[in-house]
């Protein structure tokens, strides 16, 4: 571990701000001096992306396929080095390493069998009818093209799979995209090191110079550069709404905008349906006192809001929830920083009137551990005080007393988008309350039934988004292989000879593969 950035292939520290990353679990600075990227260089890492974007976006499937999957052959090859970097800037254990660097390595094989495959690139065609009356109708032919070099903004949660391989750059890389890597400054150490895993895999299959960088920085101004760099094409952000926000509105008053796909705040609503609550009740109470402590509660799934109908079987499931959260022994949260947030956030929470705190872990911790809290409210003050709506990002739940289904349906309603919306019911019971589903589809991105948020699964039918502010644009995931299709446009040739065409739309279909082919989804040759 240099400390230094990756201009394209070459490491460089030309700066004179530096800074450590720090070992919550130890409450001190690791040994590694990381070195801001300046202005020179950044300047330098956004030309070479933007010159490797002319070889890059050509590149076949195959050879793309080969790249994303020797990146993940140099992620393993890392092995404990990756993995105890990645515990001592984080304080997460060794088995959440293990399955994060797993499911980062799974991610780049998925994208390289995607691109190998080819279809993704979703190839229209309407052949041309030169005889047709009053006017002729012309050949057109339509396929997904890569935007141009791309900035990827590391996560402070998931040092791994959100961040310098993560899944928005595997996209990216996999759409034809340079990618430009802001590593977060928590975890800077293990950026560099998967840095350098793509990097190998660059040159080791001949991938133009620049195809990928990593820039470091402390705090925000490298960040704020990139975006408004005119030689970046698109930013994809995962992180706080105040964060994603400000790299929205940066980018929005460029002369040339660009977009900005950025993962925000949720908390992830789950309605307790009564009859699930009469014959379920200690053991959700058990289920979700796991799934709000999961993590330390750093997840954007995490289960901030729980929402059921008044009474004495509601008043039993909170104080079942309370007796177990508190069973769950605390665990560390990533920086001082961050527990520092989760603490001002949550007491900003619990000294709004009339909310009731029913579960605080008192017992003595260990620094940076967090003491997991849940909290209840009665559904008028809580459809009156939008301060109790936002998302306090740690091991923290509130839940919501509703006079009646309709008061349950106008809190849903009033929410702001979220990623994810849970309905627990027994069999039979939801078909009674349609609306509150049709609420709940509204303002959410994906529904889970009798189940918790936690766990995001990376497979073709994922979606994670949803409606502002849990993400800038609802229409895409930020996880699986659709995630692809942030990176690209839509590009109509007409009339353009069969052997200038790209091999995906020509008529021959050298690639093999599906396309639609005068409304017709086929595999033949035209």
């Amino acid at each position: 571990m240099t400390g230094k950035n990756y201009i394209g292939n070459k490491l460089s520290a030309r700066g004179s701000k530096t800074f450590r990353t720090f070992n919550p679990q130890t409450n001190s600075e690791n040994d590694t001096v990381f070195t801001e990227a300046t202005t020179d260089e950044i300047d330098e890492a956004v030309s070479l992306a933007s010159e490797a974007f002319k070889t890059y976006c050509n590149i076949s499937g195959e050879i793309k396929a080969n790249f994303l999957n020797a990146i993940a052959d140099n992620i393993m090859d890392l092995g404990d080095t990756l993995i105890k970097t990645y515990c001592s800037e984080s304080g997460l254990p060794e088995g959440r390493a293990k399955g994060e660097r797993g499911r980062t390595v799974g991610q780049l094989q998925m994208f390289a069998n995607l691109v190998k495959e080819g279809s993704w690139v979703e190839a229209s065609i309407d052949t041309g009818i030169p005889e047709r009356e009053p006017a002729p109708k012309p050949d057109l032919r339509k396929m997904h093209i890569p935007l141009g070099p791309v900035v990827v903004f590391g996560a402070s949660n998931f040092p791994l799979a959100y961040s310098t391989a993560g899944g928005d750059t595997a996209a990216a890389l996999a759409a034809g995209c340079p990618v430009l890597v802001k590593s977060h400054p928590m975890h800077a150490g293990t950026g560099e090191l998967v840095a350098s895993a793509i990097v190998k895999a660059a040159q080791k299959t001949g991938m133009p110079n620049g195809v990928f960088s990593n820039l470091n920085s402390s705090g925000i101004e490298v960040g704020e550069q990139l975006v408004k760099h005119s030689g970046v094409k698109a930013v994809g952000f995962t992180g706080s709404i105040r964060g994603g926000r400000a790299l929205y509105d940066l980018a929005s008053q460029r002369e040339e905008p660009i977009p900005v796909f950025a993962e925000m705040g949720s908390i992830n609503p789950v309605i307790i349906l009564p009859e699930a609550l009469q014959s379920r009740n200690e053991s959700l109470a058990k289920t979700y006192a796991s799934s709000i402590t999961l993590g330390t509660g750093q997840f954007c799934t995490n289960p901030g809001l729980i929402l059921g109908i008044k009474g004495e079987i509601l008043s039993a499931f909170i104080q079942n929830l309370s007796n177990e959260i508190v069973k769950i022994e605390p665990s560390c949260m990533l920086h001082p920083n961050i527990i520092g947030a989760y603490e001002n956030n949550k007491q900003k929470a619990i000294t709004q009137q009339n909310i009731s705190v029913v579960a605080d872990y008192e017992s003595d911790v260990q620094t940076n551990y967090a003491r997991q809290t849940v909290t209840t409210v009665e559904g008028e003050t809580f459809l009156n005080n939008s301060t109790l709506h936002q998302e306090v990002f740690g091991p923290y739940s509130l839940v919501v007393q509703c006079e009646d289904t309709n008061q349950l349906e106008q809190i849903i309603t009033k929410l702001e988008g979220q990623l994810t919306g849970t309905l627990i019911a027994e069999d039979g019971e939801a078909k009674n309350y349609s609306q509150i589903v049709s609420a709940l589809q509204n303002r959410v991105g994906r529904l889970i039934y009798n189940g918790v948020p936690t766990g995001v699964e990376v497979c073709p039918s994922m979606t994670h988004g949803g409606p502002y502010p849990a993400s800038t644009d609802s229409r895409f995931t930020a996880v699986g292989i659709q995630s692809i299709k942030r990176w690209v446009r839509p590009f109509s040739y007409q009339d353009w000879p069969n052997e200038l065409l790209p091999d995906a739309l020509k008529n021959e279909n050298p690639l093999g593969i599906s396309r639609l082919v005068n409304n017709i989804q086929t595999r033949e040759e035209i």
